[in-house]
């Protein structure tokens, strides 16, 4: 009797603490990925800034520099109001390479 009792108020512990992790963990994803949307607004706001073009890399370009995935750079490309897809064509005018490029309320 005593220990089911012990075992009960453990239990809710338990699920109380799985909760507690499990939301921390989410904030903390949810967070990283608003840090990496931020860091391609940003390098992609001094590259346009800088004036030599028009601002627009490819993404192998942003790998090298921003150390992130090509995934996690598309993600957070296509969620940013900020940063506008921008198709690069071949000599027969279909798409071969693609662009991004800072544009403030780019949507």
């Amino acid at each position: 009797m005593v220990y089911s009792n012990a075992l009960q108020i453990v239990a809710h512990w338990a699920a109380i603490l799985t909760a507690a992790v499990a939301a921390a963990a989410y904030g903390g994803y949810v967070l990283d990925r608003w840090h990496k949307q931020k860091r391609l607004e940003e390098y992609l706001r001094e590259q346009k800034q800088a004036g030599k073009d028009r601002g627009q890399r490819t993404v192998l370009h942003l790998i090298a520099r921003l150390g992130m995935t090509e995934t996690q750079i598309l993600d957070a490309a296509f969620r940013s109001r900020h940063v506008q897809r921008v198709i690069g064509t071949d000599s027969q005018g279909r798409a071969d390479v693609l662009f991004l490029e800072y544009a403030n309320g780019a949507r």
